[in-house]
């Protein structure tokens, strides 16, 4: 057959000269001939005359496949690709070969984008002297009333952000400050101390109003529910205090953890999230002399805790350098919603109020703050700027802004996030006025 052919084509060849005579040479011809250098060894055997041809029965196969092993030459042929793709496992359906097939690049794939256009640089920083390096404190706070609180060593100064105008609010004649928590309609503010006692102070009047002993050492953390304010310290306990009446504490919360109390929120609800340098994260009812979960996901200390404003019973905590992890817990019922990894140590969380994003400050090495989607914990972008490791967040009143504090003694302010609706903004106003009779009886 291949002579014939050869024949019939040298025919068509010679017309086709004939044809073109005056017009050049014309090359024409169907044969291929390969590149040898494609070829592997068992095809190149088979190239060669007069021998290495197919196994013609069952002995020559046999024969074939001991002395050139699986590669016979009955199953070889001259041409071929030089990367085969890999055979698909029968059993595997086509969804598990497309999830390990890109399985290492998604490990490797980019922060997920963003609809809205995330700031490159902090709209505004401000100098912060004395702040003290302290990964246990929370340095600043953000009121109702738009004023940022921030504590230098031994000092406490108001940022007015609307007006922009700052004033000293008090200095300690001893020890330092090592957390600040506004009240919920923004009028007082609570202090604490290394000395282990909590002052409250009216901002506008610019006086202290009560001093609330009770713990036996440093104050690591300060939360505040409606006329309650709770405090957690160095000798492992939480004490509830009733601000309305003289003898203000009304529980100690005691047995749970083993060291410092260095984190404490409440919920919309009342529930109590506390965190501790015993890596646990516990969850307390409201009027409950014992947790209703304990948490142990965490390998380090949990400073960072906050509920979620939209999503009822979801907190999110963050560890320490030893475990830097991000979690998403369901409180009612203990259960770890999700977690990641966030390759340095949390300091601090702040909810978005209107996407249903997560923003987180860290540590060492790069000092960055982390936009999280939620809930898969996806990042989206990191925002960078700080020298120093940043020691806590602060949101404003609509939600947009954000303040972050850092051991670089200073202070920058975000704008992450979407400010909230008016209907957001009104209820805030309600429940603050509610507020405001409450604390008008403190004493």
């Amino acid at each position: 057959m291949s002579l014939r052919r050869l024949d019939s084509v040298d025919s068509v060849d010679l017309q086709l000269e004939e044809a073109s005579a005056g017009r050049g040479d014309v090359c024409m011809s169907d044969r291929l001939i390969p590149s040898r250098g494609s070829c592997g060894e068992m095809s190149q055997l088979k190239l060669e005359r007069d021998e290495n041809w197919a196994p013609q029965n069952e002995y020559h196969e046999v024969l074939s496949q001991n002395v050139l092993g699986k590669e016979c030459l009955s199953n070889v042929k001259v041409l071929s690709y030089q990367h085969k793709p890999k055979r698909q496992d029968p059993v595997l359906n086509e969804l598990s070969v497309l999830y390990s097939s890109n399985r290492d690049a998604a490990a490797k794939a980019k922060p997920a984008k963003s609809g809205r256009v995330l700031p490159q640089s902090a709209a505004k920083v401000l100098d912060a002297p004395g702040i003290l390096d302290d990964f246990y404190s929370h340095p600043i706070d953000w009121s109702a009333k738009n004023s940022v609180a921030v504590a230098l060593s031994d000092m406490v100064f108001l940022f007015d952000a609307t007006s922009g105008r700052t004033e000293k609010l008090l200095e300690l004649s001893a020890g330092s400050i090592t957390t600040l928590r506004w009240t919920e309609e923004g009028g007082h503010l609570s202090v604490g101390t290394s000395s282990g006692e909590v002052q409250i102070w009216d901002a506008s009047a610019q006086r202290q109003l009560r001093n609330l002993r009770g713990h036996g050492g440093r104050i690591g953390s300060l939360a505040w529910n409606q006329h309650q304010l709770s405090s957690g310290a160095a000798d492992a306990e939480v004490h509830h205090h009733d601000v309305r009446v003289k003898d203000h504490l009304t529980a100690r919360l005691t047995g749970a953890h083993s060291d410092l109390v260095c984190g404490l929120d409440y919920s919309s609800d009342g529930m109590l999230a506390s965190g501790g340098n015993d890596n646990q994260v516990c969850i307390w009812e409201q009027g409950a002399r014992a947790p209703l979960h304990i948490l142990t996901e965490h390998q380090a200390a949990v400073k960072a805790l906050r509920w979620c404003p939209w999503q009822r019973h979801v907190l999110a905590s963050g560890g320490g350098s030893a475990d830097r992890q991000i979690c998403l817990w369901n409180a009612s019922s203990g259960r770890l919603l999700m977690s990641t990894d966030a390759e340095s140590q949390v300091t601090g969380i702040i909810w978005g109020r209107q996407e249903r994003e997560l923003l987180t400050a860290h540590g060492y090495s790069r000092n960055q703050l982390s936009l999280w989607k939620y809930p898969a914990l996806v990042k989206v972008a990191d925002l960078e700027g700080h020298d120093g490791r940043l020691l806590g967040l602060a949101q404003s009143p609509d939600g947009s802004l954000v303040c972050s504090s850092s051991a670089d003694e200073t202070l920058r302010f975000w704008r992450v996030f979407s400010p909230a609706g008016s209907e957001k903004k009104g209820g805030v106003t309600d429940r603050s006025c509610s507020n405001t009779t409450i604390l008008k009886t403190i004493r």
